[in-house]
């Protein structure tokens, strides 16, 4: 088990962490969600031991392994850009961490071979060990990334963006088989995403951050249908906001009441949040005014896009791809089936 306790870490007037505690369970494929700045692969570089807080402890299985540098604590990295040598073959790259370790512990070179070669089997690379990284795609050279990273038998493996370099439709295809591997090597492993549909497919649990705070632990279940704040609504998947002000526990759009419970918020202005998908569409007037702006199809769904105001406050509305879909220009009406309402929040 991986636990950090009141981690803060600050570059000059940057406060990158701020008093962050998390537990990692062992065999978890946990995520780190959050923008750009958030701190996520900061977080992730002390757990590694490639940085270290200014305040707060690290443990690895109740020890503690705070000012241990990463030589020391058996975890694997895979980088976002690969970080291969491009002198060496695919071998000798996953090889080199076995390659470098002092002579009391370095296996020999046969050995440091065929635990190479056993990799490369594992991660479908079978036959490619005399190539040079040039010579292979950004998938394969990925997938040498992660049997390097394997090479050490580590007890935790660390991915910073490992996906971020690679096109869409190789992307998916390893996600989908990084999932397999975890799960039949029995590792416990972290990775650091900006991609909300990776992090709620692959992992166990998602941890989401901004400026240096968690704002959300929970399953991707958890965090899409049950945000606790503003920030984790409007960042992990699609959302619909509006502007709503809250009156003796009902939120109101302008001069119509809406059927959303309102939950322990102070009367004022506060913001509607609604999926696209929790949206009912009527041709009766039933609803708020609706006015078709856009339709395009979105893989097994229409996406109609409208305005609902005379401000042109926009939304975006998931039909079934079997319905008719809305003419341009047409007036239409819609009802929120499931909606959460927050406090105003200072702007992101």
């Amino acid at each position: 088990m991986i636990s950090l306790h009141h981690i803060s870490k600050s570059f000059g007037a940057f406060a990158a962490l701020h008093n962050v505690d998390l537990t990692v369970r062992d065999g978890e494929f946990l995520a780190l969600l959050g923008p750009s700045g958030s701190g996520k692969t900061t977080l992730l570089r002390i757990i590694a031991g490639l940085a270290f807080p200014d305040e707060g402890y690290v443990r690895f299985n109740g020890e503690d392994v705070t000012e241990l540098p990463v030589a020391e604590r058996k975890v694997g990295f895979v980088f976002q850009q690969y970080a291969l040598f491009k002198h060496m073959t695919v071998l000798d790259n996953v090889g080199f961490g076995l390659s470098v370790r002092s002579r009391a512990q370095r296996p020999s070179r046969a050995k440091i071979r065929a635990r190479a070669r056993e990799l490369l089997d594992l991660v479908q690379l079978d036959g490619l060990g005399d190539r040079y990284p040039a010579q292979l795609s950004g998938g394969q050279q990925q997938r040498v990334a992660l049997a390097r990273a394997l090479a050490v038998e580590p007890q935790l493996l660390l991915l910073d963006e490992p996906f971020g370099a690679l096109d869409a439709k190789v992307r998916k295809e390893l996600r989908r088989w990084l999932r397999q591997l975890h799960e039949q090597m029995g590792l416990t492993s972290i990775f650091v995403t900006h991609d909300q549909e990776e992090a709620l497919e692959l992992a166990d649990r998602v941890v989401v951050l901004d400026r240096g705070v968690i704002e959300q632990i929970g399953t991707p279940e958890e965090v899409y249908m049950a945000p606790r704040s503003g920030f984790v609504s409007g960042f992990v998947g699609d959302c619909n906001s509006l502007p709503v002000t809250v009156r003796g526990g009902r939120a109101q759009f302008e001069d119509q009441a809406l059927d959303v419970a309102v939950d322990r918020l102070r009367d004022g202005n506060a913001r509607l949040d609604f999926r696209p998908h929790d949206v009912v569409l009527s041709e009766n007037g039933h609803g708020l005014p609706l006015h078709v702006s856009g339709v395009y199809r979105r893989g097994g769904s229409w996406r109609v896009e409208g305005t609902v105001n005379s401000s042109g406050q926009i939304v975006e509305i998931d039909l079934d791809a079997d319905q008719p879909a809305p003419q341009l220009g047409s007036q239409l009406a819609f009802s929120i089936t499931r909606a959460r309402v927050f406090a105003v929040e200072r702007a992101h």
